[in-house]
């Protein structure tokens, strides 16, 4: 059992004064002790900027209600961007020019992100051989396996990410083997769907979680119509969804994130194949936290699941998690996506490293990686649970998986699928 490293405890967010978060670095005082950085990397363009604007606002919340403290360090938050306007999400080339400019800035000891297991895949070699590092990188929804294990779609995986030949990259949600295996289950057991025809994006995401599910659609005796590529840059799906009529499916699994026309596809899936009570439509957390989705008439009725506990769900738990989505009620008005208090544990879990250590970079990533790894406790910890990542991967004990479904224009939580 790994030794709880405990971090400042959370001050009571719920009353704290409301003053306006920062548009760039965020900033804080305290007295004593040195100033680092810590920043985020995440796609604030396209359509995944609302749940990255939300990740952000939420952590600098937390920040405050911590005083921008992490032991005897004080700490900054700075905000880069991994996408573009042209791209409409992250950004590969952006991806790698973030990477040298962490390394490059002199005072940031570790990076939550990145959003998008691609950018990851871009981001965590280079900080791996940071001369001063490794430098920390602890992730809030990359479900990628191959960043942290073997996986049999990445050859050379997890080892061709950490050419040093020391881990630097952690997360706090579980990954696509465990989301494709629950959302099979629950199609097989809840939805009694027979037939299931897959699609995936093509993208690196894309193509793990649809081989994933359909893998475990097999073992759960749906049989699999085919498992092909959309083309993100396509004007319609009409020809597409032809074919899965033809098949005689009476499921449509989408892989991949909404970001690559996913508005469109859905639209076409209703035109084509009647709505999604008559073909049942299912998606991966690649198609949550999005307010234009949710807002689809074509998207109502639609299934997802998602690498961790809803924020409704984490509500309901009280404590640490909370007081924070209170506190952003409260300040902005509304509840946050999913992702954004997942955002703030992967800052915990630096925060807690980040007071374990020396605050240089090397100091902080082997706070994480030492021993038995690093625990956040569940009475601080804003999941409501131990945070505690695993010194040999990288990965999180927690395996939670939500379903949801749209409803009324909203992600409505339907249940927790369990899996070993």
């Amino acid at each position: 059992m790994a030794k709880p490293v405990r971090i400042v405890a959370l001050a009571a967010v719920a009353t704290m004064a409301l003053a306006a978060c920062s548009g760039g670095s965020g900033g804080g005082s305290g007295d004593g002790g040195d100033t680092l950085i810590i920043s985020t990397d995440l796609p604030l363009q396209g359509q995944s900027k609302d749940v990255s604007d939300a990740t952000n606002q939420a952590i600098e919340l937390y920040l405050e209600s911590v005083g921008y403290k992490a032991g005897k360090y004080t700490v900054k938050l700075q905000k880069y961007d991994d996408s573009t306007a042209a791209a409409g999400k992250w950004d590969s080339a952006k991806c790698s020019q973030n990477a040298t400019a962490h390394m490059e800035n002199k005072n940031e000891v570790a990076v939550v992100g990145t959003y998008n297991s691609g950018c990851a895949q871009i981001q965590i070699p280079v900080l791996n051989q940071d001369p001063t590092g490794p430098m920390l990188m602890v992730s809030h929804a990359n479900t990628n396996p191959g960043l942290t294990q073997t996986w049999p779609q990445e050859p050379g995986a997890p080892e061709k990410y950490y050419p040093s030949g020391v881990h630097n990259y952690a997360r706090v949600v579980t990954t696509d083997d465990i989301q494709g295996k629950a959302a099979a289950v629950f199609a097989a057991e809840t939805l009694g769907v027979k037939k299931v025809y897959v699609l995936n994006d093509n993208d690196i995401y894309g193509k793990g979680i649809a081989e994933a599910f359909a893998k475990h659609a097999k073992e759960a005796s749906i049989e699999v119509a085919a498992n092909e590529p959309w083309d993100s840059k396509a004007p319609d799906y009409k020809a597409l969804f032809g074919k899965v009529k033809q098949s005689g499916a009476d499921a449509v699994y989408l892989g991949g994130i909404y970001d690559n026309n996913g508005g469109q596809l859905v639209r076409d899936k209703v035109s084509v194949l009647g709505d999604n009570n008559t073909v049942q439509l299912m998606g991966p957390d690649g198609f949550t936290g999005y307010e234009e989705l949710n807002k689809l008439p074509q998207g109502q009725g639609m299934y997802l699941t998602f690498t961790g506990l809803t924020t409704d769900q984490l509500k309901a738990t009280g404590g640490a998690g909370a007081k924070v989505l209170d506190s952003y009620r409260a300040r902005y008005g509304k509840e946050p996506p999913n992702y954004a208090l997942y955002g703030v544990a992967a800052t915990q879990v630096i925060l807690a490293a980040i007071e374990a250590s020396d605050g240089t970079r090397k100091g902080v990533r082997d706070a994480v990686f030492a021993d038995d790894g690093i625990t956040v406790p569940a009475d601080i910890s804003v999941l409501g649970k131990d945070i505690h990542i695993d010194a040999r991967t990288g990965d999180t004990t927690a395996k939670d998986i939500s379903v949801e479904q749209i409803k009324d224009n909203v992600e409505t939580f339907l249940k927790a699928e369990s899996v070993s």
